[in-house]
């Protein structure tokens, strides 16, 4: 069975993080392990707080994961400080790891800053260049680039841009751009393509960012192509929004397990 490890926070509420990152492993017949960085304090609605893990306990459980385990895949999701950038980029390149998916978490949807401003540049220095894919929102691809986005030819310059700090694959999600449709843009350096979906209308996206990087993750893992890897986790995400869950009193969640239920009858 092939096999994908987060290195990402711990949500409470169970839509995004961790607890995302592994729904998501599981529906694509993926087995997941788990390093938590940080544990958060939230909800549906908004984020109150975070608290760091101590870096040593990060870098012994992904030396000694690999120790252990065959791992096919490592997805990055929220890395809060310089401290544990640098930690996760000092134990990554002592095992040598497999495909690594970068989703730069830099802002929740309530405003809360998952990634302190002074660890950006950071983040870029260490772990882009450890990263086949970097998977930005439009804001976040606005932030690493420093220029607005509001079209699909202007995301298509911020991914060669970021290309250029170091990754050697973007996808820019558009989900942020507005509009009926959802496009994201993917590039590998050569070849750019669009990937448009229909726009699911629903305030339940709490943890779509972290379920899509997961997806392309999973397939990734299991030897996909870049462009079908990250095509059909976009096809998955579309699916999961379409059947989110009415939970709290905010964002709720996407449904994970979409798939399955349907072929339950539930």
């Amino acid at each position: 069975m092939k096999t994908a490890l987060t290195i990402a926070g711990s949500d409470p509420s169970g839509g995004a993080g961790i607890q995302a990152d592994l729904k998501t492993f599981h529906a694509h017949g993926v087995f997941g392990m788990s390093v938590i960085t940080a544990v958060t304090v939230q909800n549906t609605q908004k984020v109150y707080s975070v608290q760091e893990i101590d870096p040593q306990i990060i870098y012994d459980q992904i030396v000694y994961l690999f120790e252990d385990i065959r791992i096919d895949a490592v997805k990055i999701g929220m890395v809060s400080s310089i401290v544990l950038i640098e930690t996760i980029a000092k134990a990554l390149k002592k095992v040598n790891p497999p495909v690594v998916i970068l989703d730069p978490v830099m802002i929740s949807k309530s405003g809360y800053r998952l990634l302190n401003q002074d660890a950006q540049k950071a983040l870029i220095q260490n772990l882009f260049p450890l990263a086949e894919v970097v998977t930005p929102n439009i804001y976040e691809a606005e932030a690493l680039t420093d220029t607005k986005i509001e079209s699909t030819d202007e995301m298509k310059h911020a991914a060669a841009r970021i290309l250029k700090l170091g990754a050697k694959k973007v996808v820019v999600k558009g989900g942020h751009l507005g509009g009926k449709l959802a496009t994201d843009i993917l590039f590998d350096g050569i070849l750019f393509k669009e990937l448009t979906e229909k726009r699911i209308e629903t305030k339940n996206t709490h943890g779509t960012g972290c379920t899509f990087s997961s997806a392309i993750a999973a397939n990734l893992a299991k030897g996909v192509d870049f462009f079908k890897a990250v095509s059909d986790a976009k096809a998955y995400i579309t699916g999961a929004i379409e059947h989110s869950l009415e939970l709290g009193h905010g964002h709720g969640p996407v449904d994970h397990f979409f798939n399955f239920h349907e072929r339950a009858g539930k």
